[in-house]
């Protein structure tokens, strides 16, 4: 059961790992202390998590992070400005139906009877929720950016993420509701562009994902980079992430003044790290002379350009 669940956040996995199903490669997770307690307050109550906070900075991948450590199967929902809640529960194939049953009455398949298209549940196919509460176990659920979707998204979803979690399917007059030993394990994310009803939020518990502290940006890349142990030592990578938090600060000043509210977060200070192992020596040397390289990772509108100052392609932070 998932209340009798832990996650700790101290299982780290290496780089060369591969989730099974999707073959897509598992990156070290680094959760602080406040939102290991709030996955885990969660999962007792059996309630959703909802991580808000900016883009890039590391909500998506708890959820991989959680189902890895506890071994649970793990299905992301990403949500589209055309989505519908209903797609997170069931789709129906009304027009397969329709078809089957046109073909098999003119004898053009064989295979399929009279009989078997009146057993309409062969049409019905769950959705990532869906699947979640028929599958007799724990299993880790991403809906991912629900403020890409317009109001009703959220709303629609009241019913199924209550204490009941229970939807009905009128296609095939199947009310579901979570079998035994299922609950599953929500993480609901959003950039924090529209806000999200209070009877939305009653439903979850809430954790605001901040900018990972200087010590922690740290130990991000160095596990991220295994293969550049050698070139991230500790006097180069306290010269770039202290660069790099004061185009933060300074970006986070003027956020007024600008028309985009976006800051550079954890995935523009992998990049940019990522970057730096390819010529460390040269990324050095520029940091030593105050100047920022590589701005084209750190800096992604014209407006940021213009903001602050691009001087023989590097980035200085004070006017020359």
């Amino acid at each position: 059961m998932a209340e009798n669940l832990k996650y700790t956040g101290t299982k780290k996995h290496s780089v060369e790992e591969r989730y099974p199903k999707e073959g897509e490669i598992i990156y070290p997770y680094f959760p602080d202390d406040d939102l290991i307690k709030a996955v885990n307050y969660a999962m007792f109550l059996k309630r959703p998590l909802l991580l808000e906070g900016e883009p890039g900075g590391g909500k998506t991948q708890l959820a991989r992070a959680v189902a890895y450590e506890l071994k649970l199967d793990y299905k992301a929902y990403s949500v589209k400005s055309t989505s519908k809640a209903i797609d997170l529960l069931y789709t129906f194939d009304t027009i397969g139906r329709l078809r089957d049953a046109q073909l098999a009455a003119t004898g053009q398949i064989s295979e399929i009877t009279p009989e078997t298209i009146k057993q309409i549940e062969t049409y019905r196919k769950y959705g990532v929720l869906g699947e979640a509460f028929t599958c007799g176990k724990p299993m880790v659920i991403l809906i991912d950016e629900i403020d890409k979707a317009d109001v009703d998204f959220p709303n629609d979803l009241l019913d199924v993420l209550d204490d009941t979690k229970k939807f009905y399917i009128p296609e095939t007059k199947e009310e579901v509701s979570v079998s035994e030993g299922s609950n599953p394990i929500i993480f609901i994310t959003s950039n924090s562009q529209k806000k999200l009803s209070d009877a939305f939020l009653r439903r979850c518990l809430y954790y605001s994902v901040k900018c990972p502290s200087s010590d922690r940006l740290k130990e991000i890349v160095i596990a991220r980079f295994p293969q550049y142990k050698k070139v991230l030592k500790p006097n180069l990578l306290e010269k770039a992430v202290n660069k790099f938090l004061e185009l933060r600060e300074k970006m986070e000043a003027d956020i007024d003044e600008r028309t985009s509210t976006k800051v550079i977060s954890t995935s523009e200070w992998i990049d940019w790290v990522h970057l730096m192992c390819h010529n460390p020596k040269e990324f050095e040397s520029i940091l030593d002379n105050d100047k920022i390289p590589c701005a084209e990772a750190l800096l992604k509108s014209l407006e940021e350009r213009a903001k602050f100052f691009i001087i023989n392609k590097y980035l200085i932070l004070k006017p020359a």
